[in-house]
């Protein structure tokens, strides 16, 4: 499997801002002082192998969206934040405006900054593409077409000229869905979201965003624990600081980098990916909790590593 980041932020688009950026520049160029960087090969290998990954990259500020590629020849997606319309433009590069495709889409839920990219989805516009959007809520359709309706935006859903599809999901059972068998699990958040476990060919993704998991509730853990077991990769929602979750920002939908840490350890996980990142965090600060989270599954460790990594726009990820 292959996954792809089209987007990682949670609540609102985040943009990297000119002070920001001459930040970054500023570091780089000081870092830089002394050495012989006199073309672009050694200036490329100097920014990959000695700039912190704070200066030497930036983690995107579009909203949740995540591509899954397992070999099908249909896409596959995880909700349609921002991200989705980048993705819809990469899509459209690859196979042009007139060869018909079909698109897989599964919605943790419908808060605005997992649905706001779908009015700029490309893709649903052109005739002969097939869009099937698959989830829990039975309020997905209404909440695609609200968001389009005047005065909102000029362009009504049903202009779209794509044919679009609406699947219901159990969350109670397992469903075979776009070449996977796919199995949701409710999530403590406000309106419900629901996580997805996806397996092919003996590959266990879990997508799980927006959620808020109290470790002080064994039942509720245990049955978390039970839906990572064994996977290869978890997507995590961890927003907040440990310190935020249980106080200030206690009830508030989302969970930390040390609940995740434990969570995917107990459930023998292979490889964790923070996802959601709050908005008011910036490159260095989220790089900070990344590599402290990396730490502390070295000192927590039970068994076999459990791999940590930090979602960015752009990042890949094979399995």
């Amino acid at each position: 499997m292959r996954v792809i980041f089209w987007g990682s932020r949670g609540s609102l688009p985040f943009a990297l801002n000119a002070a920001a950026l001459k930040t970054k520049l500023v570091r780089a160029l000081t870092a830089a002082a002394g050495r012989n960087l006199d073309t672009e090969e050694k200036a490329r290998v100097f920014i990959d192998n000695d700039l912190d990954f704070s200066v030497s990259h930036t983690f995107g500020g579009n909203t949740p969206c995540v591509e899954i590629q397992a070999g099908s020849g249909e896409y596959v997606l995880c909700d349609l934040g921002s991200g989705v319309r980048e993705f819809g433009i990469a899509a459209l590069a690859r196979h042009g405006t007139k060869s018909p495709q079909t698109y897989h889409v599964f919605m943790s839920h419908v808060h605005w900054d997992h649905i706001m990219g779908f009015p700029f989805f490309l893709p649903a516009y052109l005739p002969g593409n097939r869009v099937v959007i698959y989830g829990c809520h039975d309020v997905i359709e209404s909440a695609l077409r609200r968001q389009q309706d005047e005065p909102c935006f000029p362009v009504s859903f049903d202009k779209l000229g794509a044919n679009i599809e609406f699947v219901a999901l159990d969350p109670h059972s397992t469903s075979n869905a776009a070449g996977f068998r796919v199995t949701p699990l409710r999530q403590f958040h406000s309106g419900d979201s629901y996580g997805f476990r996806f397996e092919r060919d003996g590959k266990v993704l879990v997508y799980s965003t927006d959620a808020e998991h109290k470790l002080d509730d064994p039942r509720a853990s245990d049955e978390f624990v039970d839906f990572l077991r064994d996977a290869d990769l978890v997507i995590f929602d961890a927003m907040y600081s440990f310190a935020d979750s249980v106080s200030v920002k206690e009830d508030w939908g989302h969970s930390s980098n040390v609940v995740a840490v434990e969570l995917c350890q107990r459930a023998n996980a292979k490889h964790l990916c923070l996802f959601h990142h709050e908005p008011a965090f910036d490159d260095e600060r989220i790089t900070r909790i990344w590599r402290e989270t990396q730490r502390l599954e070295e000192i927590t460790r039970l068994g076999e590593p459990l791999k940590v990594s930090a979602a960015y726009d752009g990042l890949v990820i094979d399995f």
